[in-house]
């Protein structure tokens, strides 16, 4: 795993596409639909907060956690100017460690792909059930092998905005599914650019790499959409989305 210690500032900027508000929707339909009274959910690798405030002004009463400081600094921002009662914590996804147990579970933007360790997955789908209550939902989001074969691929992606200008380059490794992305990034201040780089990693698993990781680990009833809907999966589907409930 990665951190995105230099891409923090920027995170929302370069994320900008993103309707949060449309996926704490969708996420809390999802939640609903399979444990109606869920009040308590821990939004696993938040990053900068954006979903955790949705989710917060929904009723939830969420424990944001993420592995990188500077990620929950700019969280913290937020929750400063919203005032929402929000709990960050800052944990590696495989050593979660929470106080009590959870009614719900999210992990958006395909955070549990960059995890590339097949038993660090597991250690963190496994550190999830162990906080889930009994009939709890886990609701997460993963980018497919189509995508990282057809859309990230050996591909480059340029990104150019006034405060920053970010060249994003990738190389695939069919053998393993992990695409290896190189991000530099130029900071303009006052004319005078600044630059930085992160180096992170993504790697897609099967559906039945996560069904039988799901099982294994006690959740039972396992559903599975494309994108952000509530249609099946296809074969072209670049994301999907699971919602497993725990036994």
């Amino acid at each position: 795993m990665s951190g995105y210690n230099s891409l923090a500032t920027f995170y929302d900027l370069l994320t900008g596409d993103i309707s949060y508000q449309s996926r704490a929707d969708y996420f809390e339909r999802l939640i609903k639909r399979y444990n109606p009274n869920a009040g308590l959910l821990l939004d696993l690798a938040c990053g900068t907060g954006s979903l955790s405030v949705e989710l917060a002004k929904k009723g939830f009463d969420v424990i944001a956690v993420d592995g990188s400081c500077e990620m929950l600094t700019e969280l913290l921002k937020k929750k400063i100017e919203t005032g929402l009662d929000i709990l960050p914590l800052c944990q590696d996804m495989p050593e979660l460690d929470l106080y009590g147990t959870i009614e719900a579970a999210v992990c958006a933007l395909d955070s549990l792909n960059h995890i590339t360790d097949e038993k660090l997955v597991k250690k963190t789908i496994e550190r999830v059930a162990l906080f889930t209550e009994p009939g709890g939902v886990f609701v997460f989001d993963v980018n497919t092998q189509y995508k990282h074969r057809e859309v990230l691929g050996n591909n480059v992606f340029v990104y150019d905005y006034d405060e920053v200008y970010c060249v994003w380059q990738n190389s695939y490794d069919p053998q393993t599914d992990i695409v290896n992305m190189e991000l530099d990034l130029f900071e303009n201040v006052d004319g005078a650019y600044f630059r930085s780089s992160e180096n992170i990693a993504e790697r897609a698993y099967s559906d039945a790499f996560w069904r039988e990781t799901l099982t294994e680990y006690g959740f039972g009833e396992i559903h599975c959409f494309h994108e952000d809907s509530f249609d099946p999966p296809r074969e072209d589907s670049q994301r999907v989305v699971y919602a497993a409930v725990k036994k």
